[in-house]
Formats: C-alpha cells, sequence, structure tokens
C-alpha cells in the first residue's frame, strides 16, 4: 500500500510540475504558438508517454506496460476527433490564436480531474456489479457505429446548459478582455468569452470522456494504469492541436478508423466471457485501424466541394 500511495503522489507531483514549466516558464505571456514550438512539445510529451510506459513495463511487469501502451494508444487515437471539435469551437466564438493555448490549459487541468473521477467511478461499477461491462460494451458499439456514418461535426454552444447556468449568475460580455476570464467592472464580475470557451471545452470533454474511459476499461481494470495512460495522452492534447489544427481537413477517413476502435473495444467487453484476445494482439489491431484510417486519407485526398453558382441567361 505504501508504494502504491507514492507512486500516486510521485506520478501527480510530476504532472503538476510538468504543467507549472509549461504555464510559468515557457508560456507566461499570452502568444500564438508556432507549428515549430508546438511539434517539439509534441515531442516532449510523447517521448516521456513512452518512457513511462517502459518504466511500467519493466517495473510492474510485461502485461501492465501492455495495458499502458493499449489504452495510451486509444486516448491518443480519440483526442484527435476532440481536436477538430476544439477548432469548432474557437472558430465559432472568434477566439485569438495567441490565447488559444491558456484557454486548453485550463481546460486540460479540468479534464484532468473529471477523466480521474469518471475512472474511478467506472472501475468500482464494473467490480460491483459486473454486468456494468455489458453496458459499456454496447455503448462503445453504438458510439462506433454511429460515428462511421456521422458527417461534418457541428457545435452547438448555444444549447449548452452550463452556459445558461453561468448567464443566470453572471452577465457576459462578447468582447475579448486580453487574456482575462473573468473581470469586474463597477462592483459586478462579468464573464468574458475565454470563460464561455472554457466551459464549452469541458463538458465537450465529458462527452469525449463517456467514449474514452469506458474503451480504456475495455483492457484494463487497474486504476493507476487507465489514469495514468490518460493523463500522458491529454497533456499532449495542447500541443498536438497547435500541430495538427490547420491541417484536420487532411484525415478525412480518420473517424471510420477511430469508429472502428469503439467497435472494436465494445465488442471485446460484450464478448470477454467468451473471448479471449490477447494483450499483444488488441494493441495491434487498435495501432493498424488508426494506421490505416490516416494512410487511406493521405493516399486519396478529400475532393474539393464545389461551389454552386448560378448562371443569368
Amino acid at each position: 500500500m505504501e508504494y502504491d500511495i507514492w507512486l500516486w503522489v510521485g506520478f501527480n507531483i510530476f504532472v503538476l510540475l510538468m504543467l507549472g514549466v509549461d504555464l510559468l516558464v515557457f508560456n507566461k505571456k499570452p502568444h500564438e504558438v508556432t507549428i515549430r514550438e508546438s511539434l517539439i512539445w509534441t515531442f516532449v510529451w510523447i517521448a516521456l508517454s513512452v518512457l513511462f510506459g517502459f518504466g511500467i513495463y519493466h517495473f510492474m511487469g510485461k502485461e501492465s506496460g501492455l495495458h499502458y501502451f493499449t489504452g495510451y494508444l486509444i486516448e491518443k487515437s480519440l483526442s484527435m476527433d476532440n481536436i477538430f471539435v476544439f477548432l469548432l469551437i474557437f472558430k465559432y466564438f472568434k477566439i485569438p490564436k495567441r490565447y488559444q493555448h491558456e484557454v486548453l490549459f485550463w481546460g486540460i487541468l479540468g479534464a484532468l480531474i473529471m477523466r480521474f473521477l469518471f475512472i474511478i467511478t467506472g472501475v468500482a461499477l464494473i467490480n460491483k456489479f459486473h454486468w456494468v461491462v455489458y453496458i459499456f460494451g454496447a455503448f462503445l458499439l453504438y458510439t462506433g457505429i454511429k460515428m462511421a456514418f456521422e458527417k461534418d461535426k457541428e457545435v452547438h454552444p448555444d444549447k449548452n446548459p452550463v452556459l445558461r447556468i453561468l448567464r443566470r449568475f453572471l452577465p457576459v460580455t462578447h468582447h475579448l478582455q486580453k487574456d482575462k476570464f473573468i473581470i469586474k467592472k463597477r462592483g459586478i464580475y462579468i464573464a468574458t468569452p475565454l470563460l464561455v470557451v472554457l466551459l464549452v471545452i469541458e463538458t465537450s470533454d465529458v462527452i469525449f470522456a463517456m467514449d474514452s474511459i469506458p474503451a480504456i476499461l475495455a483492457i484494463t481494470r487497474d486504476i493507476f494504469i487507465v489514469y495514468s495512460s490518460n493523463v500522458f495522452a491529454i497533456l499532449g492534447l495542447r500541443a498536438l492541436y497547435f500541430s495538427l489544427a490547420g491541417i484536420m481537413d487532411l484525415f478525412h477517413y480518420l473517424h471510420y478508423g477511430l469508429s472502428g476502435i469503439l467497435a472494436f473495444v465494445g465488442i471485446k467487453m460484450l464478448s470477454e466471457n467468451y473471448l479471449h484476445i490477447s494483450n499483444e494482439l488488441s494493441l495491434i489491431i487498435i495501432a493498424s485501424l488508426l494506421l490505416i484510417s490516416i494512410i487511406t486519407s493521405l493516399i486519396f485526398p478529400q475532393k474539393e466541394k464545389k461551389e454552386e453558382t448560378e448562371t443569368v441567361g
């Protein structure tokens, strides 16, 4: 138990230190994140994630290591779909690029807390009521099939219940106040568009977590493995966003790969008492589905949509 406690404490201290270095050293002032900067941070986070995975493999065993890498790959692949939604949210609210990093920072910090609560709740439910596994599995299978037939994504912040609650308690200005989330004017606290966007991103992540957490629980019920693989995938999400935001349209077949991953882990959950799928095979299938969807997107580029024009005769 003492080892487990220090493992959790050490891991979370490391995460907080990295977040502190990111925000207080490299991104102390709001600025537009360059592609070069985002690629460097993407490489750093992936390298740290892989090193941590090898550490788990070495100290906790082969099975735990494979569980970690499979969980990390699932979360990382699903986070690519999140990036497209974040891009739509920033465009909808017209948030300049120099403020997007800070919004994503606080959004991801909140996501880490919510993911932890989702994980311990999910594991507790499965341990107490094993039939919950079949509900998770059926939900993932349904979500995977639904995603395969999904057309262009849209965002509707005006329908967000959290924003409706916010507007009941705080007036909201439509004008940016530099990097401020809340301002005080004539003794009244006013929410800025950055706070609105932050809340939309946080509520969107709750929806994302409903897919990703059950998907990883199909691989392992070890809370630390599920949590650490989630954390590393999420921590690299901001850097990945700035690296891929401008080229997400190239991966037009990606949602088929993601739908295949969700459907696979859903089937794995539903059939776990009847069909054994090894950890190695699970990792190969998930990686293959992701890789095939990306390669196919690059080999067969999307045709540009032709704008309809009217001719006057």
